[in-house]
């Protein structure tokens, strides 16, 4: 399978070179999507050999990423592997996904970091476990860990699915989409290194823009 591992960043400098070198290392094409980094992001990006698309200003995580997918269906790849620029994902959990993925090439593989917890921050533990129920429960099927940025996609599915949200909601966009085409979605467990990074959720705004999208999705025809 020809997979293209895609990094959205925002100000990652100082890890965003260690997570190129691994992925280079498991053999993956790595295309970094530089949302407005003021901090180098894009240089170091390109230094270690990633593909760059840069934005001038900062436009969300969502729009990155369709930008990265509408690269990896330009490129012909059979699917992508969203990974963060801030280290916490571990890239020798990569197998797992590929693994999974050969098995069912046209699907989604999320990574499920709820089956070890220790470390994850009490807030997050909670909101995780609150959204995977109500996003499981809308798409029809168990989803362990629906707010996990690590993850496989075919590219079959995105050909499939329009996706138009700009924020940390496209997590949710893409599995109420491509479960409403009738797709599966699997899950692999996975580590997550936490340490002393800053989460770039607003925990108001960014769970708001979450209920307008769900709400309007369920209540929207398959598209």
């Amino acid at each position: 399978m020809n997979i293209c591992a895609l990094i959205p960043a925002h100000n990652e400098s100082r890890n965003i070179g260690g997570v190129i070198d691994g992925l280079k290392a498991k053999g993956l094409d790595v295309l970094v999507i530089d949302d407005g980094s003021s901090d180098g992001t894009d240089t170091i990006a390109r230094q270690k050999g990633a593909h760059v698309i840069r934005h001038d200003r900062k436009a969300g995580k969502g729009r990155s990423l369709q930008e990265g997918f509408d690269y990896a269906l330009r490129h012909g790849y059979d699917g992508v592997i969203t990974v963060d620029g801030d280290g916490q994902h571990d890239v020798n959990d990569i197998g797992r996904f590929l693994t999974l993925a050969g098995e069912h090439r046209v699907s989604v593989v999320t990574g499920n970091r709820m089956a070890d917890t220790k470390g994850m921050p009490f807030i997050r533990y909670c909101t995780n476990r609150f959204m995977s129920w109500l996003i499981s429960l809308a798409c029809r099927q168990n989803i362990e860990d629906t707010q996990c940025g690590y993850r496989y996609i075919s590219c079959d599915i995105l050909r499939e699915i329009r996706l138009t949200c700009n924020g940390y909601e496209i997590e949710s966009e893409i599995l109420l989409k491509a479960c409403k085409r009738g797709f599966k979605v699997y899950s692999v467990p996975i580590k997550t290194i936490y340490s002393d990074e800053v989460s770039n959720i607003n925990p108001f705004i960014d769970t708001a823009r979450f209920f307008v999208y769900f709400i309007k999705e369920i209540c929207s025809p398959a598209k």
